[in-house]
């Protein structure tokens, strides 16, 4: 089993500030620092921390030293580059304020993500090898689609991590996806449901499980994540960390659920497992510098919480949108 990821790659820049600025005002940052990220990036660096299965990367950035740094890193972190150079876009910046609390607030400028195209994923396709294909929404929609029937259509198990929600993300994009992916924003985008706790996040993977995917998790910062199919439904409760910076935890969730897929963990202790790893990532600063290693992320897992819930009195498909 192997996981191929095919999403962006992004030169980070980030500030620590006290504040975000007014439109019209300049603050000063105490202090800025430069790093590998892009969702893409950053969850095939956390799968290849994270498993022990190969873990190849899929993409395209600029050809400038951003691409060369955002290449070597990928290398640096076990993955397998497979990462093509665009001959006229810049490779995509991501421009990150951190707030005292660890929170965030991110403005993306695409470049070559933007250009990434099925051709891409072609060098990949060809090896007949049971795969975790992970997608996410930093390139453009209808590639990601066409990835999605190209995955399914081998059989591979076809993981979409849908951020940031895009105009053309509907059920007929959902359709052949095994696993969807969301935090509480974006299953209230979704699923046309106000995500305020557990118990709505439930109903908003509920809801989210008729458009064809088998599994929905949703992620809910401190109070976990759950993780629905069509059976079962599972509660995982955050462990008490010092949060430094939550940019990559949900890279960090996306790139052990992936991990977990591949060598068949039973899906409660998949969410453990992927709790664990987002809820690493957050005590340490950066996106890709963050992303915690298997056996830290193991021994976490271990101390995990995780309920079963309460199946729904209400089937799947009869509930309201």
């Amino acid at each position: 089993m192997r996981v191929v990821c095919f999403g962006s790659l992004n030169q980070d820049v980030a500030f620590d500030v006290d504040r975000r600025a007014d439109w019209g005002e300049t603050i000063i940052a105490r202090s800025m620092a430069v790093a590998c990220g892009g969702k893409g990036a950053n969850q095939a660096v956390a799968a290849a921390r994270l498993g022990e299965v190969p873990v190849l990367m899929v993409g395209r950035v600029g050809r400038d030293g951003a691409g060369a740094s955002l290449r070597a890193a990928l290398s640096t972190a076990g993955v397998v580059d497979v990462v093509a150079e665009d001959p006229e876009a810049p490779s995509g910046s991501a421009f990150i304020l951190r707030g005292p609390g660890g929170e965030n607030a991110i403005v993306v400028a695409s470049g070559a993500n933007e250009c990434a195209s099925l051709v891409d994923l072609e060098p990949v396709a060809t090896a007949h090898e049971p795969t975790v294909l992970l997608l996410q929404l930093e390139v453009p929609v209808a590639v990601v689609a066409s990835a999605i029937e190209m995955g399914a259509s081998r059989g591979w198990h076809v993981v979409l991590n849908a951020a940031p929600v895009r105009p053309g993300v509907d059920a007929r994009l959902l359709r052949s996806v095994d696993t969807l992916v969301v935090n509480e924003v974006e299953a209230s985008q979704l699923a046309g449901i106000e995500v305020g706790d557990v118990a709505d996040a439930a109903s908003a993977a509920r809801v989210l499980l008729r458009d064809g995917p088998r599994r929905v998790a949703v992620t809910l910062g401190a109070r976990g994540a759950v993780l629905v199919g069509e059976t079962s439904a599972w509660h995982a409760h955050a462990p008490a960390v010092a949060v430094v910076d939550t940019t990559a935890a949900g890279d960090g969730f996306v790139g052990a659920l992936a991990v977990s897929i591949a060598e068949a963990m039973p899906d409660d202790r998949a969410l453990a497992f992927a709790v664990a790893a987002g809820s690493l990532a957050t005590t340490r600063a950066g996106a890709q510098p963050s992303l915690p290693a298997r056996g830290e992320a193991r021994e976490l897992a271990a101390s995990v919480r995780v309920d079963e819930l309460a199946p729904s009195s209400v089937p799947a498909g009869e509930l309201p949108m």
